[in-house]
């Protein structure tokens, strides 16, 4: 993995660090992007520490307070001073082990600014401030710290009066949109999507959340138009600790944000685990009759039609629910199914077959049980693990779960983080954790503007766990369509990407398993060739245009093979979607999934080919609540 060499950086930083020391201290500080997009201003304002965002020279978030309050006083309290600034910067690149793009770039310049205050029984802190070219990232850091509790982070973002705001209240909850003097007084999740004029979107965040509070925002009751950082609890550091990034991202347009959410990536340490051979994305289809009859129905459809996995969800180990099942053996809940699994069994057919199988447990037993469960299903030849119903929030249980993972990297198993817990970038630093929920999927059986809100909102935090489904009665009846299902998993991001959630094969035992499960069997539609196909992984990523609840088009690219994912909102829509992102004096054949009616199948989705190029546009007009999928294959000898 390419990083920059340390001893450049070392050598930047004594150098500046010592020219600032023989300077006068300055009480204004301006850190700017590499390209000159960005720029944050740092400024001691009637001796409290304050900044400004600013893009394309833009002022986008006002004048804001930053701070701490520990045992009732403010970590950088009145009389603070600037006691020097040290600046370095860096122009790199890293491959990820998976991701969006087969190559992330990583551009800033950073400014470390030793804050000195009056009071002496508080700890030193400084600001680390980056200008990066896809945004501003700013945390603090404390310094000759003993025992430290903090109690309240002041941290402020001030946006201008009459931002609209795309929020929600918890993790898998509604995403709506809201005026931000109409925001409610409980706090909204991160990221946080606002449009602040006609041309300019901003994006509040949070990064590298490890082992602190999660933060979440809430209106400033005394500042109209202002938010202020709420921690989920108090945080204890016993010595020098750093807090998780504050982000701040902007664009001219919601999607230019999201393709720019790799910055998430960039601000988490590098890859920790020295092979990643062992960590394979996929497509996984859920066994939800928790039978050994059903495991190998799974395991053959899965070979067939090039899915990757096979998972055993809740009830393979007993309840879920009750503290005493026991997560060692292969005790299947009554409630969910009479039966039998021959797990083992399971896994070594699937495994004959290239197929790998992953489990759920539930953190029930995963608090009780994990140091004993892991060593045990990696002899079993367990590829990876869904954590299900995870407690989030506060610094006990994110360093907890965060711990869970490294302890899975150490038997390799792949992880699935399930429910309320939404990504801060982690999965740069341990990238078996391949994907999480925190996100309103299909079991809420959203319609394409919703789903269009967690496209430019959700999604700004990394991978989701769609648990997308296919044949199951609420795509017809609450969803939207066949063809937005295909499009949805080219979408939304997900490295291992879930298929099939609600829906079962024929082949499988009567209707019992996972809740949600229905009669309607999966069958041999034409469109599945879509699905087969798939990469669940990408080298390159371009949002060619949309609006949050409205429409998207996302192109994806796997080597020379592009796939495209158009949904669309409320309203019939006539798309335009210009091709330049194909290579030039090229041509391609291009496949489409459209909805239509007369096709006499239970799904209804068309399929038609054509050949287009680079300079060509393809135009289809899409129905409201529906969309359409696209492969556009290169053909060999032009």
């Amino acid at each position: 993995m390419k990083t920059l060499k340390p001893v450049v950086i070392i050598v930047n930083t004594l150098i500046l660090g010592s020219i600032l020391q023989f300077c006068t201290v300055p009480d204004r500080v301006n850190v700017i992007s590499p390209n000159g997009k960005f720029r944050f201003e740092f400024s001691i304002q009637e001796a409290k520490p304050c900044y400004r965002a600013y893009y394309d020279n833009k002022e986008i978030v006002g004048l804001s307070s930053l701070g701490f309050e520990i045992s009732g006083k403010r970590i950088i309290p009145g009389n603070v001073k600037i006691e020097n600034v040290i600046r370095s910067r860096k122009d790199d690149s890293w491959k990820p082990v998976y991701g969006e793009k087969d190559l992330y770039p990583e551009h800033y310049q950073q400014a470390i600014v030793k804050l000195k205050s009056g009071d002496k029984d508080l700890p030193v802190v400084q600001l680390r401030i980056r200008a990066c070219n896809e945004g501003l990232a700013f945390r603090y850091e404390f310094i000759h710290a003993g025992r430290t509790v903090i109690e309240k982070e002041l941290t402020e973002f001030a946006l201008p009066a009459g931002s609209d705001l795309w929020v929600s209240t918890s993790a898998q909850a509604p995403i709506v949109k809201r005026k931000i003097s109409e925001l409610p007084g409980n706090p909204v999740e991160r990221p946080l999507l606002a449009q602040l004029d006609d041309s300019v979107f901003v994006a509040l965040g949070e990064a590298a959340l490890v082992d602190f509070a999660r933060m979440k925002f809430i209106p400033d009751k005394k500042k109209s138009a202002t938010l202020v950082a709420r921690l989920d609890g108090e945080v204890i550091f016993d010595g020098d600790f750093q807090t998780p990034w504050r982000i701040i991202m902007a664009g001219n347009t919601a999607g230019e944000i999201l393709e720019n959410n790799y910055l998430l990536l960039n601000l988490n340490e590098p890859n920790k685990i020295d092979n990643c051979d062992w960590i394979k994305p996929g497509k996984v289809i859920r066994e939800i009759t928790l039978t050994t009859r059903g495991g190998m129905a799974c395991v053959d459809f899965a070979a067939v039609h090039n899915l990757q996995y096979i998972e055993f969800d809740a009830g393979w180990y007993g309840n879920e629910y009750d503290k005493a099942s026991d997560a060692t053996t292969v005790t299947v809940d009554p409630k969910r199914s009479k039966g039998p699994l021959h797990l083992q069994q399971v896994i070594h057919y699937a495994e004959s077959k290239g197929i790998g199988v992953i489990l759920y447990i539930n953190r029930r037993a995963m608090e009780k049980q994990l140091d004993e469960v892991l060593p045990l299903v990696q002899s079993w030849g367990v590829k990876g693990l869904k954590y299900g119903f995870v407690q989030v929030g506060s610094q006990k249980w994110t360093a907890w779960l965060h711990e869970a993972v490294r302890k899975a990297a150490a038997h390799k198993l792949m992880v699935d983080i399930h429910d309320e817990y939404r990504p801060t970038g982690y999965s740069r630093t341990y990238p078996n954790l391949m994907t999480q929920e925190g996100i309103r999927g299909d079991e809420e059986s959203p319609d394409n503007a919703m789903v269009l809100n967690t496209l430019f909102v959700r999604m700004l935090a990394g991978a989701a766990d769609q648990t997308n489904c296919y044949f199951s009665p609420r795509v017809d009846n609450k969803m939207g369509s066949h063809a937005s299902q295909l499009a949805k998993t080219v979408c939304l991001y997900s490295p291992w990407q879930f298929l099939y959630w609600y829906d079962r094969l024929a082949a499988s035992s009567g209707k019992t398993g996972g809740s949600g499960a229905s009669d309607r069997h999966i069958v041999e539609v034409p469109e599945l060739t879509f699905f087969d196909q798939l990469p669940t992984v990408w080298d390159d990523t371009k949002v060619v245009e949309g609006y949050p609840g409205a429409y998207a088009v996302v192109a994806r690219r796997s080597g020379s093979t592009w796939f495209v994912g158009v949904l669309n909102g409320k309203h019939d829509r006539d798309f335009t979607i210009p091709l330049d992102f194909l290579d030039p004096g090229n041509t391609y054949e291009a496949t489409l999934f459209t909805d239509n009616k007369e096709i006499q199948t239970q799904t209804g989705v068309a399929i038609e080919k054509t050949v287009v190029s680079s300079d060509e546009a393809i135009t289809k007009r899409v129905g409201n609540n529906r969309g359409m999928a696209i492969i556009l294959k290169k053909i060999t000898g032009q």
